[in-house]
């Protein structure tokens, strides 16, 4: 099972790209706060790259910028690929399969203010009854 769940704030603001078939992907990075104190009595931070596909990659860059409080679960995936010096390098970052909008924290220490608050309109639909008989258990 490969399986990551992240709380933090982003480092930067999101950034938006479209591959060449057309499918919007956003990028951004996340701190996220250790929970104990290092021998200093700080606690470190940890950054993680996150990359998000398709509608939900949309909403984050319209939704998020830097300072944002996020909630990830998404998948770790490893990559390598070779630098302009020949050399080989490793990467791994999280892609997210869902994408908490916990708050935002501006970069400034004001108040929360999101860039527009994201509204949802659910449709309600009768549900047919089932038949006992049909269930295949």
């Amino acid at each position: 099972m490969n399986k990551v769940i992240l709380t933090g704030n982003l480092t930067k603001d999101p950034e938006l790209a479209t591959t060449n078939s057309g499918v919007s992907v956003c990028r951004f990075a996340i701190a996220v706060q250790r929970t104990f104190k290092n021998s200093e009595g700080e606690r470190e931070v940890d950054f993680f790259n996150i990359t998000v596909w398709r509608g939900l990659a949309e909403n984050c860059h319209k939704f998020l910028k830097k300072g944002s409080k996020v909630a990830v679960v998404g998948r770790l995936q490893n990559s390598s690929y070779e630098a302009s010096d020949g050399s080989k390098r490793y990467s791994t970052d999280i892609v997210a399969d869902d994408v908490e909008f916990i708050g935002s924290k501006p970069a400034d220490g004001g108040d929360v203010a999101p860039k527009s608050t994201p509204s949802v309109k659910k449709e309600t639909t009768e549900l047919e009854p089932i038949d006992d008989d049909s269930l295949p258990f």
